[in-house]
């Protein structure tokens, strides 16, 4: 029987150990509490797993433990942020606090930060939003790292770019949280770890030799290959063109990225915060939005299909589901929180009923 773990305790401890790491309260607790959303919401790969990974960004200096983002810019609705590598998920919510206070002066509100930290998962920080009736875009992408390929190309030159989006409905919101790219780093590096005779449901890499691959071994050879953009070996020109996106929304309106040789792991940020009531009305969005879901939802399926699934649907279920009934953690991510909390001399998370 697989254990489960409250999701209140989760945040206690990761909050505990990253509060023993240096982190001011207040980041501690914003890093604890999106990490579990992400694994709340099903997304294994960009939850509590990063935790070992962060701390010992801010053991060596490469995370900011204190401070404050530098403004570069501030135009009301418009906004720059030097985040001076300060702890991503800290930056996002500040950003969005700072956003929601501008939101009744300033109806759409965008926020491009350079030098973030990681920003975990993007889906995380979405009800946010969309719990207070308002519109939320987000994305990013890491100058430091090249993983994926532009279209036709068989060496990497930007990640995986993620896109997520948020929209109240009246019901449940829509959640969506995308990549650019056919797979994630998380996702590859995992399979490598755990299980090197694992393999992708298809040719989402390309190796060196431009053949497309389903090994992830093929991005850890000598020299490497790379994660193909959404759509493929055939249809990659899609999600190159998205990729693409992302990296003048992120790196180039925050005027600093990849052209500046950046080496420390973290994020180039864009999101922007809307008002529906400042456009067609609050109810109206809702209501058109709201239909929409509910004709694909209802749309035909070929027989013996599933019903059509909307983004963020299952998501949204899962969190209910553990947030009742405890969350059940990846294998890989238990035994780090142990060594987390032996390193720290505090006793691990206990599963629920132990």
């Amino acid at each position: 029987m697989t254990s489960t773990y409250d999701a209140d305790a989760l945040i206690d401890f990761a909050t505990d150990v990253a509060l023993r790491t240096g982190l001011d309260a207040d980041k501690a607790k914003i890093v604890a509490e999106i990490l579990v959303e992400g694994d709340l919401m099903g997304h294994t790969t960009h939850g509590l797993q990063l935790l070992t990974p962060y701390l010992a960004a801010a053991k060596s200096g490469k995370m900011k433990v204190t401070g404050a983002p530098t403004v570069i810019a501030d135009r009301g609705s418009a906004l720059t942020w030097d985040g001076n590598f300060l702890p991503g998920p800290w930056l996002v919510v500040q950003a969005m606090e700072t956003a929601f206070a501008r939101i009744e002066t300033h109806p759409v509100v965008s926020v491009a930060i350079r030098r973030s930290h990681h920003i975990a998962c993007l889906a995380a920080y979405l009800k946010r939003a969309t719990d207070r009736g308002l519109v939320m875009l987000l994305t990013c992408s890491d100058p430091s790292v090249a993983s994926v390929a532009p279209h036709g190309a068989v060496a990497p030159r930007y990640t995986p770019n993620p896109f997520a989006a948020g929209f109240p409905t009246g019901g449940d919101p829509v959640l969506i949280d995308i990549s650019a790219s056919t797979t994630t780093n998380g996702l590859t590096g995992r399979m490598h770890r755990t299980d090197p005779a694992a393999r992708l449901p298809g040719p989402w890499l390309v190796g060196p030799d431009g053949q497309g691959s389903d090994d992830p071994a093929v991005l850890f050879g000598q020299p490497p290959g790379a994660i193909l953009p959404l759509g493929g070996l055939d249809l990659g020109h899609k999600g190159f063109a998205l990729g693409l996106i992302v990296e003048a929304l992120t790196s180039a309106l925050a005027g600093y990225g990849r052209a500046d040789g950046e080496t420390n792991w973290g994020a180039s940020v864009f999101l922007q915060i809307i008002d529906p009531n400042a456009f067609g009305g609050g109810d109206a969005f809702k209501r058109e939005l709201g239909w929409f879901v509910d004709s694909s939802r209802t749309a035909p399926v070929a027989p013996g299909n599933p019903p059509v699934r909307i983004p963020g649907e299952r998501a949204l279920a899962l969190r209910k589901r553990q947030r009742a009934d405890g969350v059940a953690l990846h294998p890989e991510i238990m035994p780090a929180l142990a060594k987390l909390a032996a390193d720290a001399g505090i006793a691990p998370p206990k599963p629920r009923g132990g």
